[in-house]
């Protein structure tokens, strides 16, 4: 007789990987063939909703543990600490502060010269202050956080460190965001597949994961998306476009991450680990 080799248990991430590209894809190629500005109808409905793809996943990995009465992954971040949710805001200050320094940096090295200029119409353009930030809040951070960090980044952590997860996180959400270069009007478009912009914004993701990673092990999904607003915003603001200013992004973010990261292993080693500190959640 021949032992079997034991069962491992099921943590949802291909439910979720399935999930989140179907619909997503699915709803982004629809955009495509449809044409027109992501923002007119009827291209905004398919557009939209694909934004959402990775709460879609998180959703049905959700009802299949709750159906199935699995428990919830040991790295997960309770979401009920006031204590906590305190460092959401000086994060988003900390990745709105990395887009700043690094638009400054290029200026210095010859890139474009900072500018609120054409931030200040887009601002007028989405209807003011109030409606501009509620946009920048869904459209990224809310649509994408519970399921990149909240969902899958937990599952990817009982396997892997908190670098290796970060960065497989990133390459992923790199790959996911490919349709958006081939919708007229959007952002990726605009900075074109085939370029050093575009490549800019796929490299980009890498670090981008990383500091949302930190965010979310530090206080949840409320800080991961509080991180992907701070630099998603001031990007818009700043119309960050050039590939100078976009490699400054990139490097000084990655400075950023692994200074973060440094600092939270040196934590762990002296007896507090992150994750233990802020216990498990019972809606990852």
């Amino acid at each position: 007789m021949t032992a079997s080799a034991p069962v491992r248990p099921r943590n949802g991430l291909g439910l979720f990987w399935a999930v989140t590209f179907t619909t997503t894809w699915a709803c982004w190629l629809a955009a495509i063939a449809l044409g027109g500005s992501p923002t007119s109808f009827p291209t905004v409905i398919p557009f939209l909703l694909g934004g959402f793809g990775p709460v879609y996943g998180a959703i049905a990995v959700r009802l299949r543990r709750a159906l199935r009465r699995e428990p919830v992954p040991a790295h997960t971040v309770r979401l009920r600490s006031g204590r906590r949710l305190f460092w959401a805001l000086p994060l988003l200050f900390l990745a709105s502060a990395t887009v700043v320094a690094a638009a400054l940096l290029a200026d210095l090295l010859g890139g474009p010269a900072v500018s609120l200029t054409e931030g200040r119409d887009l601002v007028a353009t989405a209807g003011g202050p109030a409606p501009f930030l509620i946009s920048m809040l869904i459209a990224g951070p809310l649509a994408e956080e519970p399921g990149w960090r909240g969902t899958a980044y937990p599952r990817l952590r009982a396997s892997m460190n908190r670098p290796r997860a970060g960065l497989l996180l990133g390459a992923v959400w790199a790959v996911w965001h490919l349709p958006l270069f081939f919708i007229t009007g959007t952002v990726q478009h605009d900075l074109g597949l085939i370029s050093w912009s575009g490549l800019m914004f796929t490299l980009s993701v890498f670090p981008m994961a990383l500091l949302t990673g930190y965010a979310y092990e530090r206080a949840g999904v409320v800080a991961a998306m509080a991180v992907h607003f701070g630099v998603n915003t001031t990007i818009a603001l700043l119309s960050v476009k050039s590939p100078v200013t976009q490699a400054c992004i990139v490097a000084i973010q990655l400075i950023a991450a692994i200074a973060l990261l440094a600092c939270q292993r040196t934590r762990a080693t002296a007896g507090v680990p992150a994750h233990a500190a802020h216990g498990r959640s019972v809606s990852a």
